[in-house]
Parts: C-alpha cells; sequence; structure tokens
C-alpha cells in the first residue's frame, strides 16, 4: 500500500523516510493522478481540520477515492464534539488521574505523535487517547476541576505540525520512523493476499468463542482465500482503518468494546461479524422473545416480567420455571426456581439490575440442539447435551465452567422442522454468523431457545466434522462480501 503524508506546507515535514511521499494538500486534491491511484493510505497533516477547510477535503476525498485517510471523516467529526471528548474523560479517568496526580498546576498539555508522547509517563495514556482518536498528531489539554477534585479533559484538538515544538522534532521524526517501518512491513509480508482482516480477540478471556487452535485455523483458511488476517485486541482500536473487515471472536456485550469495535469498523465501511445491530439484538433477551412472538415462531411459554406483574408469573408458568437476565451469556444470569421462596429473592434481585427480565416455562431435554447460521443458510450442527447432573449445558462453579458433551450432526441428518425454524429465527436479526439454540420436546415440538451472535467454534467440536472446511466456508464469505463491496455490489 502506498503512503502518502499530505501537509499545507511540504518543507514542513522535513523528514526522509522510505516508500513515504510528501506532497500539499493542494496536489492531492487538484493533480489527477492522485485520484486515479489505488491501494493508497493518506496521513492528512493539515493545520485544521474545519469543515470545508482544505484539511477536512483531504480526508473526505480521500474516502471518495477509496484510499484510507487518516485521520478520517468520523475521527475529525468526534474531535469537535464536547459529547463525545466528556465521555472518553470518563472511560480514561482511572489512568488520567493516576497519570497527572503529581503534576501542581490547574492545567496540562499533552502531544501525541502518531500515538506515543515524549515522556515515558504518559506513554500509556497517550496510546489509549490515540485508539480513542486516531489522528497523527494530537494535542490534549487537561483542567483541573475543583469541585470535582479530578483532572477532566478539556480539549483534545489536532495539532498542526508547524505547531510541533522544536524539541520535540527529533522524537517526532523517529515516531513516524517506527509507524511507517511497521506498516511497511505489514504491507510487504504475504504480497499475493489482496485484503486485511481485523480478529479481534480477549486473550486473559476465560470462555472466549474460539480457542488458540481454532483461532489459527482461521488464520491459515484467512490465507488460502486471499485474507491477510491479524489478531487484534481492545487496545488496537486505532487500528480499525488498516482493515477491509472485522471478526469479532470475543464474548460480545452492548457496554463493551467489542460494541464500539464493531460500530466504528461498520463507520468506517468495513465488512462487520459480528455487527453491532446483531450484537444489539441477540444481547437482549426481552427483544429475542418479543421478536419471536411477533415472527410467530415457537418458544418455551414466556413471560416478560416487570415489577407490576410479576405476582401473576406463578399462575402463568407454575413450577419449575426460569429466570434469565436480559443480558447473560454461556448459561450465566440464568437460574431455575422451584418454589416461592426461591422465586421472589430471584425476582427482586433481576429486578433490581434490569427494569424487565424474562420468565419461561422450564423445558427438560437431554439435550440442546445449535445450528450454525452464516449468510442465511445452515452451516454446521451439534447436539449440546447438558452437563453432568445439571440442568444446563454449562455449570458455572463461580468461575469455573463445567460443559455437557458435544455431539456434532451433519446437516442432512437434522431433522426439518428444527433447520426450519432455526434459519427463520437467525433470519430475523440479519444475515451474519449465528448459532441458533432450540429445544426437540417429547411432545415432538420444537421450540427456539435463542439466537447468538458471536456463536462458539472451537477446535474438535463444532469442527469435528466439518474439519478445515467449516474455516474456510466463513473466511471465504469475509472475503466475498469484501470483494463485493469493493466492487460497488450493493447485495
Amino acid at each position: 500500500m502506498h503512503s502518502i503524508v499530505v501537509t499545507n506546507k511540504p518543507k514542513d515535514w522535513d523528514f526522509q523516510i522510505p516508500d513515504v511521499e510528501v506532497i500539499s494538500a493542494k496536489a492531492y486534491l487538484t493533480d489527477q493522478k492522485y485520484s486515479e491511484m489505488r491501494n493508497v493510505r493518506v496521513y492528512n497533516l493539515c493545520q485544521s481540520y474545519r469543515y470545508q477547510g482544505m484539511g477536512y477535503y483531504v480526508s473526505l476525498l480521500a474516502e471518495a477515492r477509496g484510499h484510507r485517510s487518516f485521520p478520517n471523516i468520523t475521527t475529525m467529526q468526534d474531535l469537535k464534539s464536547l459529547s463525545i471528548v466528556r465521555i472518553i474523560s470518563d472511560e480514561l479517568d482511572k489512568i488520567i488521574q493516576s497519570n497527572l496526580a503529581r503534576l501542581r498546576s490547574s492545567t496540562f498539555e499533552l502531544n501525541i505523535y502518531f500515538g506515543q508522547s515524549v515522556t515515558k509517563l504518559h506513554k500509556t495514556l497517550s496510546r489509549q487517547l490515540y485508539n480513542l482518536f486516531p489522528a497523527p498528531l494530537l494535542h490534549v489539554t487537561f483542567l483541573w476541576n475543583k469541585d470535582q477534585n479530578k483532572w477532566l479533559i478539556q480539549s483534545i484538538l489536532p495539532l498542526p505540525l508547524n505547531q510541533v515544538p522544536l524539541a520535540h522534532l527529533p522524537p517526532l521524526f523517529e515516531f513516524s520512523r517506527q509507524y511507517f517501518v511497521r506498516k511497511r512491513i505489514r504491507s510487504k509480508s504475504h504480497s499475493k493476499l489482496i485484503y486485511d482482516l481485523a480478529i479481534l480477540t480477549n486473550a486473559d478471556e476465560k470462555s472466549p468463542p474460539s480457542d488458540k487452535k481454532a483461532l489459527d485455523k482461521f488464520l491459515e483458511a484467512a490465507e488460502d482465500v486471499g485474507l491477510r488476517a491479524r489478531i487484534i485486541s481492545k487496545n488496537d482500536y486505532s487500528r480499525i482503518p488498516e482493515f477491509d473487515a472485522l471478526f469479532i471472536r470475543e464474548t460480545t456485550a452492548v457496554n463493551h468494546h467489542t460494541y464500539r469495535f464493531a460500530r466504528r469498523a461498520t463507520a468506517e465501511n468495513l465488512i462487520v461479524i459480528d455487527d453491532p445491530i446483531s450484537i444489539v439484538k441477540c444481547a437482549n433477551k426481552v427483544y429475542m422473545a418479543e421478536r419471536l412472538k411477533n415472527a410467530n415462531i415457537a418458544t418455551p411459554k414466556t413471560m416478560i416480567v416487570h415489577k407490576k406483574n410479576k405476582d401473576e408469573l406463578i399462575k402463568v408458568l407454575g413450577f419449575p420455571c426460569v429466570l434469565k437476565q436480559p443480558d447473560g451469556s454461556f448459561s450465566t444470569g440464568v437460574s431455575k426456581v422451584t418454589d416461592a421462596e426461591s422465586l421472589d429473592k430471584e425476582l427482586n434481585r433481576l429486578l433490581n439490575q434490569s427494569d424487565l427480565i424474562i420468565a419461561q416455562e422450564f423445558v427438560p431435554t437431554e439435550y440442546d440442539w445449535r445450528i450454525g447460521i452464516l449468510n442465511k443458510k445452515p452451516l454446521y450442527a451439534c447436539k449440546y447435551y447438558m452437563a453432568k447432573n445439571h440442568w444446563q449445558i454449562a455449570h458455572w462453579h463461580g468461575n469455573e465452567r463445567r460443559d455437557g458433551e458435544v455431539e456434532t450432526v451433519p446437516i442432512d441428518q437434522v431433522p426439518e422442522k428444527i433447520l426450519k425454524n432455526a434459519i427463520r429465527a437467525a433470519s430475523l436479526i440479519g444475515d451474519g454468523l449465528y448459532g441458533v439454540d432450540l429445544k426437540y420436546t417429547t411432545a415432538q415440538q420444537t421450540v427456539v431457545i435463542e439466537i447468538n451472535d458471536n456463536p462458539s467454534i472451537e477446535y474438535s467440536y463444532e469442527d469435528s466434522l466439518l474439519k478445515d472446511d467449516l474455516y474456510a466456508q466463513i473466511m471465504s464469505c469475509m472475503f466475498q462480501r469484501i470483494k463485493r463491496k469493493k466492487d460497488g455490489i450493493v447485495n
């Protein structure tokens, strides 16, 4: 990928970095050759990003040309939003207070150059701010708030190149050199690969959706279909614009960085699995219950419970019944109650956390069906057996989880009702990758339990029949979606 640094005055960028072209904003906007170039990354170091100014148009036209702009229009608008700056100040409160605790002045100004600071003490803070506002040069102002007795961010602004202090020019050169060298190494490796895929994971997660062996299989499959795949973490938020697609392999939640990654990637026009809409819909069991009901898809007898109707629950469902917090996952936040005393205790606990919860009749079965759906088509099928001496497929003891057995079943051997209802249910959410949980009752009825975004795909479990082809199908889907988007094909 060709790298171009764009400034108002190229002479202000007095650094020689191999394979990096430095041009004026006027040249980038008016010279036809830059309009026709492909596979370009544009580093916008203009003096101002004001609306409809020269710097604004550099990033705007870069996106129109299919170039990757840094910063992009989304980041430019975020830098102007006081409400977003306040939210970021709250999110980074702990690290801000820790970094600035020894200061005795009432203001502090921090310059950030390609995600780095000239002061080692502020290295982590600089990186976190850069992750949230990915722009080459940033100037951050902090104010001491006497009423709150803490430091707050007053503003985050782009730093014009000509306002970098002379003493900071040598470290700026070194930081930029390190940055571009990393980019060049990444772009030259696997040159036969066409598109870039980020796989978001969390090495510290105790029950991730994919284990290390499965992730390695995804990386191999990605390369086989023409994707340059990279494992990224929550610390790589600023790198999202570098990629063509994002594949989330960390347990998702709405009030969580996985959702922010999905939102940001969608805003950057990446292909995203799991997309933010799917995360929101699948994360809430109240939404799911209402959606399945309105689509006339059979579920266990269900009641949306709140404080005013909780006394009707016994009459409607009887005992035993199952109570679910709206945003639980991996069998967490789900409890079975068998009498009025335990019901009252659990209702009070759950309704103190959420205004609405889900209650369902208890449907005992030896196993749950899990149907993996991709692109509204069945991908794999498993029987998840209940954990030993337990009524769920996963039995939690504190932070320890014990699972039941998993049996993978050929798609053509899955009961037709199971497949049909799984496809219908997943289609209510979208066309991404989902795991639909169903039960086949003793009365030979099929009921949908829930639809999961971010389904488990673990080595020797879900892939035990399809083997490498399971990973290949998912990566091929990502590749085709990227290609269609690049080719301007909507559907």
